[in-house]
């Protein structure tokens, strides 16, 4: 008997002292990134670039400057190691029926199976409809920054992967007739469907071209630029929008790729998402305090050179390439 009860004491006294209790599970230690070599981006050569597109003038469709800057892009993402093509149609526009249209398509690595799209639109608009001086409100705009940006840093990327052989398929898509939408009323765009009509063409005749995700570029070169979540980036590829802006933090440029969310707006990856299904991320300067919505410059004769900022450009393309070189590293 007393063995059992001091056998029954020292259960009591084990129990008490929580012997029997599972030992706390330690915390997961944290990973270390992997490391992924990546090339630096060259902010001069996109900012010449944006300056070539601009010394031809407004790059408005059916005009002669639209056609030698078409063909210089081509000749250029050529002579970096590109396959080009030169996707034509015609869609209904509200200045024209038959709206001619011309996508520069631009392939790298296309053996490659796995493959990501990068877009811009190459056009500029038409009239400055948010010009202060209405004296030029119905001239064409040069476009530096909504256009101009966009195509550069993305020929940039092309020199620097033909520099940096990478294991990735790359598509670069440049959009024509994205920006000859009809002014808007007020903060409405009327007839949203005559706005980004080679996006519309491209992903409604793409011969069912698929890639992992893609990320549109818009007015991403200009000072104090600010690229929040948009919503139809959010809607359709949320976490291509979490993981590029992480990676964005990473290289420290939280005060451009900032953690706020905005509303969904229409632009070229609006017609992506839903009509070719690729799940599309758009990085466009939304500034917060904005009266317009966009950059001051938007739609004005004030999107020139003298907006362009070699940083912006510099921290767009830096994300870029380390987005590629970890999506192809599979540590993205």
């Amino acid at each position: 008997m007393k063995k059992l009860t001091l056998l029954a004491f020292c259960g009591l006294f084990l129990c008490a002292c929580g012997a029997d209790a599972p030992a706390p599970t330690p915390p997961p230690m944290p990973q270390p990134e992997t490391k992924v070599d990546v090339p630096a981006f060259d902010a001069q050569s996109a900012y010449d670039m944006i300056q070539k597109q601009v010394d031809f003038g407004p790059r408005v469709p059916k005009t002669k400057e639209h056609a030698a800057c078409l063909a210089w892009i081509q000749q250029t993402l050529e002579g970096f190691g590109a396959k080009v093509e030169i996707q034509t149609g015609t869609m209904t526009s509200h200045l024209d029926p038959n709206m001619p249209i011309k996508n520069i398509i631009a392939t790298i690595n296309p053996e490659e199976k796995n493959r990501v799209l990068l877009c811009a639109h190459w056009d500029t608009r038409y009239i400055a409809d948010q010009d202060s001086d209405s004296s030029k409100m119905k001239m064409p705009i040069l476009g530096a920054d909504d256009g101009g940006s966009g195509v550069a840093v993305l020929m940039e990327i092309a020199r620097t992967v033909q520099k940096n052989p990478i294991k990735l398929g790359i598509d670069i898509v440049l959009f024509d007739v994205e920006d000859q939408g009809e002014p808007r009323e007020g903060s409405e765009f009327r007839r949203t469907e005559m706005w980004c009509l080679g996006s519309q063409y491209w992903s409604k005749n793409n011969n069912n071209y698929r890639a992992q995700f893609g990320i549109l570029l818009d007015m991403v070169g200009s000072r104090g630029a600010s690229f929040p979540k948009e919503g139809v980036s959010m809607k359709y590829a949320g976490i291509y929008v979490d993981k590029i802006w992480t990676q964005a933090q990473k290289l420290g440029y939280s005060d451009l790729f900032v953690n706020r969310d905005h509303g969904q707006i229409i632009d070229d990856h609006l017609f992506v998402n839903q009509f070719a299904k690729i799940p599309t991320v758009d990085i466009i300067n939304l500034p917060q305090s904005s009266r317009l919505g966009f950059g001051a410059h938007w739609h004005t004769h004030n999107d020139n050179m003298s907006i362009i900022d070699k940083n912006t450009l510099n921290a767009v393309g830096q994300v870029l390439l380390r987005v590629l070189y970890r999506e192809a590293a599979s540590a993205l």
